[in-house]
């Protein structure tokens, strides 16, 4: 077993956490299948209603026993209700983990504390992880620039995770970006975390709510065949995201500025759920289609890291879990013998 000071702090088994692609990606299946195979899962808001999103935390519950997480993205995105009317909601049902990314959560950390709820914040940069280590969060994930979907920073995780590890000790760093398998993790380990967030290799997991289509580009894709753009900024402006470079994306990519303008007069491509809501997708929406998407679907954000190259089938989400537990077991009793340990 693999059980360190993070699983002892989030009262899990392996350190391993489901980061929460979205809206839809990571279903309630999903992220109650991470959690029941000793990781912890986790979903974002969904930009679903107050209500509705405590019912979906309510559902989960009744999914999983163990420990969960629901991300709140703080700034950036366009949505009726400011963040605090979601986070409010994630005290009020005490969630396990309250996670936070692309905005400052101090004004929210310490009500969480006092309601039994522990706190992370993913970054991107050292001085953003200082922030958080000074809003007094649990755990800091360090996101590299590696990463699927949103990303942050503009830094590797190889350099990104020792930086912010030596900038904000004793304060917990889980490292995300590139990782995929149990060598991540232990390499993880050997840069001084205490855990991993994975998004790109849970896209392939038997309980993820990916559409077929977004799978299968997953699993035929290489580690060359992501791109970091702002091209799908519609919903989103401006915000740099890793998506698969799709021959739809090859077309439009040299004028990726157009994504964030939010024109009238993008065509619709198609339909996705938005907050527990069908509505119209405008070509360049940043939503990845999930399982209910319609539509022109290979139009659509495939978001997805460079480690889809590691990416080769489809696994139920407790033998993923369980496959890199015992292969960063094997890389650390590998090292051990070979250096004499």
């Amino acid at each position: 077993m693999l059980r360190n000071r993070l699983c002892e702090l989030l009262d899990i088994e392996v350190p391993i956490l489901c980061a929460p692609m979205g809206p839809e990606i990571v279903g309630l299946e999903l992220a109650a299948a991470v959690s029941n195979a000793g990781g912890l899962g986790m979903i974002s808001f969904g930009a679903y209603p107050p209500p509705e999103l405590k019912e979906r935390i309510r559902k989960l519950r009744s999914l999983t026993s163990r420990p969960f997480g629901v991300n709140i993205i703080l700034e950036g995105l366009h949505l009726p209700l400011p963040a605090s009317a979601f986070v409010n909601v994630c005290i009020e049902e005490r969630v396990p983990l309250l996670s936070f990314f692309w905005g400052d959560p101090t004004q929210y950390v310490e009500t969480a504390h006092r309601a039994g709820i522990k706190v992370c914040d993913q970054v991107g940069t050292v001085s953003a992880a200082k922030r958080a280590q000074r809003a007094g969060v649990d755990f800091i994930i360090a996101q590299g620039v590696e990463a699927g979907g949103h990303v942050a920073g503009a830094v590797s995780t190889m350099v990104l995770v020792p930086r912010v590890v030596d900038s904000v000790g004793p304060t917990p760093v889980v490292a995300a970006g590139g990782i995929a398998d149990g060598r991540g993790l232990a390499a993880a380990i050997a840069l001084g975390a205490v855990g991993v967030a994975l998004g790109t290799r849970f896209l392939a997991a038997t309980e993820c709510n990916a559409h077929e289509v977004y799978q299968r580009k997953v699993l035929a894709a290489t580690e060359e065949d992501t791109v970091r753009t702002t091209l799908f900024g519609y919903g989103w402006p401006n915000a740099p995201h890793r998506t698969l470079r799709t021959p739809f994306v090859e077309q439009w990519l040299s004028q990726e500025l157009r994504g964030s303008e939010e024109r009238q007069d993008e065509p619709i491509i198609g339909e996705v759920t938005l907050g527990g809501v069908r509505i119209p997708l405008p070509r360049f929406g940043g939503i990845p289609p999930a399982r209910d998407a319609s539509g022109e679907i290979e139009c659509m954000d495939f978001l997805a890291g460079q480690s889809v190259g590691l990416v080769h089938e489809v696994k139920r989400a407790a033998d993923i879990v369980l496959e890199i537990e015992q292969q960063a077991a094997q890389v650390f009793r590998e090292g051990g013998r070979q250096f004499g340990i």
